[in-house]
């Protein structure tokens, strides 16, 4: 149980700071905003970097990647499927009924229970959602609020995130064997190290965040509860279920991808959605935000019951 508090007290506290930043505008919008830009270009990349650098890649994580791809698109065909009966008036419904925010939330929450050098775990589970996002949700995204895309635009957009030149440099490390000349080499190691300590600001920065940008309006709370409901309907059995199912054939046996696996399947829709919808709908981001913010408290509600039953 003290080793269970230790784990859960911490994302609770800085979430609840975060949270309270907020209320007391201590800090201002603006500032958040620095911060994120801080994680998602210097210390998620750094993260993610330094975990596929650790990681040996086999046919079962290529499954992964192809089964956590489908089923991002099943999710966005689910959620097309009911627009017209549980999102009727929503036009971003269905967006909201695909995706997982793991960068802002999934990887702060798995790595602060179970520590930064486990998320290698969570990379390889997620990496299916990412090539979902940046290719299919991004796309549909920009052609509902800009017309249709070129796909040049696209990869361009592709292959300038940090986040993704991260993954793909730490794979080809990895792929390549270079891990023990990074670290060993006089001048990369003092980069390794520098790339550790970036790291390490990633959790507290990022629940710090989370916990700011929670912000329910009551009057819509109970329309905001209609995705979040069906949505975890659908996948929270499989959270369940197919972490244990896959635990032997896919998992590898591994107690770490299994609770990975049950974080990316809980985690709220992308936070990026309000980023990339269309500027003259006041509403319908009022709505967008609100199931962000429910889903949100809900996934971490989750998340935490999980860690008090499947500590490690």
């Amino acid at each position: 149980m003290t080793e269970i508090i230790s784990r859960v007290l911490p994302i609770l506290l800085l979430i609840a700071i975060g949270f309270g930043l907020r209320r007391t505008s201590f800090i201002s919008d603006d500032t958040v905003g620095d911060l994120r830009k801080l994680v998602v270009n210097l210390a998620l990349p750094a993260v993610l970097f330094t975990s596929f650098l650790e990681i040996e890649f086999d046919s079962n994580d290529v499954a992964i990647v192809v089964a956590t791809f489908l089923l991002c698109v099943a999710l966005y065909g689910i959620g097309r499927a009911l627009q017209s009966r549980f999102g009727a008036g929503h036009e971003y419904f269905p967006f909201l009924m695909t995706g997982f925010e793991s960068g802002m939330l999934g990887i702060s929450l798995f790595g602060s229970a179970y520590g930064l050098s486990q998320v290698g775990y969570f990379a390889v589970v997620d990496l299916g959602h990412e090539l979902f996002i940046w290719f299919f949700f991004l796309a549909l995204l920009l052609a509902k609020r800009d017309g249709i895309q070129s796909p040049g635009r696209l990869l361009g957009a592709f292959i300038r995130s940090p986040v993704v030149i991260a993954i793909i440099a730490g794979i080809v490390a990895s792929l390549a064997g270079l891990r023990d000349a990074l670290y060993d080499g006089p001048i990369v190691g003092g980069v390794m190290n520098t790339l550790v300590f970036l790291a390490a600001l990633t959790v507290p920065l990022i629940l710090l965040i989370v916990g700011y940008g929670i912000q329910l309006d009551r009057r819509g709370i109970r329309d905001a509860a209609t995705p979040v409901v069906i949505r975890l309907a659908i996948l929270l059995p499989l959270a369940i279920l197919l972490p244990v199912l896959l635990l032997d054939s896919l998992l590898d046996g591994n107690h770490y991808s299994q609770a990975a696996l049950f974080t990316l399947l809980i985690l709220p829709p992308p936070f990026i959605i309000p980023l990339y919808m269309k500027p003259d709908m006041p509403d319908e981001r009022r709505y967008v935000n609100n199931v962000l913010s429910l889903y949100t408290v809900v996934s971490i509600l989750l998340f935490v019951g999980y860690v008090a039953i499947n500590p490690l």
